[in-house]
């Protein structure tokens, strides 16, 4: 397929680093650096949440409702959203409601949450390690407003890609362990525990290994749902998040391959998913790359598994490219395509579809 580009994006991706060991003084240092970027991913997330039939004062609610959550299960992570906020020059609630835009979103019907699709393989030879990437699709309105980071000061670093103003994403810490990052849709998605966007970024900060980011996972009161690919270079997990619990998802195959849409693969949540959300896509994009992955080789490295995800005409859109023609709230787009190496302690980002490798370079993070 012929990369097409039809997504605005900025001359130069934003890059942040911070390096304090004091939450508060981490996430200001943070909003100094999103000041003139952050009122516009408020003034996006604001239309989104009106679209979706939110009042700005139930937004707010919910907001300080999420950040109250957070600070009871982490002072810490309560701390850096403030610090964010405060370095930004825009109030707590602002900052926590983006922090919380899955779980605020999820009261409307009328804004579907984009589509991801995730894969984490063993390299090719026997002592290669696990290699895993994935798309990050969402509103082609904020193609512009993500940034990669470097965080530094807590228990392990990490690097990675996030929103503007939002703490975690997709990353790998200094540890090697490296997390991916899908929406599920469970009926009884909310507000009411740690938001999964602060959940991640708490795994990559407080996590060495994938034992300890499952348990810290289990640990987290959840009002929403997500799935969480972990992965070092000795072991893999893939979790369904929901409200009703967290279940561990067996690998593709024998060869430990995880792949990863937008819908549950275990029984329990799967009886409360919100089926109209991603089907009959998500599980169309899964049988699609469950295909592709049976007939090919062990890749030699992240282009070689990206390539798994490039995907063209009458075939389902793993590449994600919006339509112009649809309204806002419904225009999705792979802003982004993610690789993570354990071995290298790396994340590879490409400003792009994984169509545009080879017109594109990865940009390379070392944890």
């Amino acid at each position: 397929m012929t990369a097409v580009t039809l997504i605005p994006r900025p001359e130069q991706r934003r890059h942040l680093v911070v390096d304090d060991a004091d939450p508060y003084r981490r996430g200001r240092a943070r909003g100094e650096q999103l000041r003139t970027a952050l009122p516009a991913a408020i003034e996006v997330y604001d239309r989104l949440f009106a679209l979706g039939g939110l009042t700005a004062g139930q937004v707010r609610d919910d907001a300080e409702r999420a950040l109250d959550a957070v600070g009871a299960h982490r002072a810490g992570a309560r701390a850096e959203i403030e610090g964010i906020a405060d370095g930004a020059g825009v109030e707590h609630w602002r900052v926590a409601a983006l922090n919380a835009r899955t779980e605020i979103l999820a009261r409307s019907a009328a804004v579907p949450p984009g589509e991801c699709t995730t894969v984490v393989r063993r390299g090719a030879g026997p002592a290669a390690g696990p290699l895993g990437v994935q798309t990050w699709d969402w509103h082609v309105e904020l193609a512009a407003m993500w940034h990669t980071v470097t965080v530094r000061g807590g228990r392990h670093g990490f690097v990675g890609l996030t929103e503007d103003g939002i703490l975690g994403k997709i990353g790998i810490n200094s540890a090697g362990l490296a997390l991916h990052f899908n929406i599920l849709g469970h009926e009884r998605d909310g507000i009411g525990g740690v938001p999964v966007h602060v959940l991640a970024a708490i795994v990559l900060e407080e996590a060495g290994s994938v034992a300890e980011a499952v348990e810290l996972v289990r640990g987290a009161p959840l009002g929403s749902s997500g799935s969480f690919a972990l992965f070092d270079e000795r072991d893999a997990a893939l979790l369904d998040l929901s409200p009703v619990g967290v279940f561990p998802v067996r690998p593709e195959d024998g060869t430990g391959t995880l792949l990863r849409t937008n819908h549950f693969l275990t029984p329990r949540p799967a009886q409360g998913e919100k089926i109209w959300l991603y089907q009959p896509d998500s599980g169309e994009r899964r049988d699609f790359v469950r295909a592709r992955l049976a007939r090919t080789a062990a890749p030699a490295g992240l282009d070689d598994l990206a390539a798994l995800l490039v995907t063209g005409p009458g075939e389902p859109p793993v590449t994600c490219l919006p339509d112009p023609a649809q309204s806002l709230g419904r225009r999705w787009a792979s802003l982004a395509t993610v690789g993570l190496d354990p071995a290298t302690r790396t994340a590879h980002i490409l400003d792009g579809t994984p169509a545009d490798l080879g017109t594109r370079e990865w940009r390379v993070l070392k944890a």
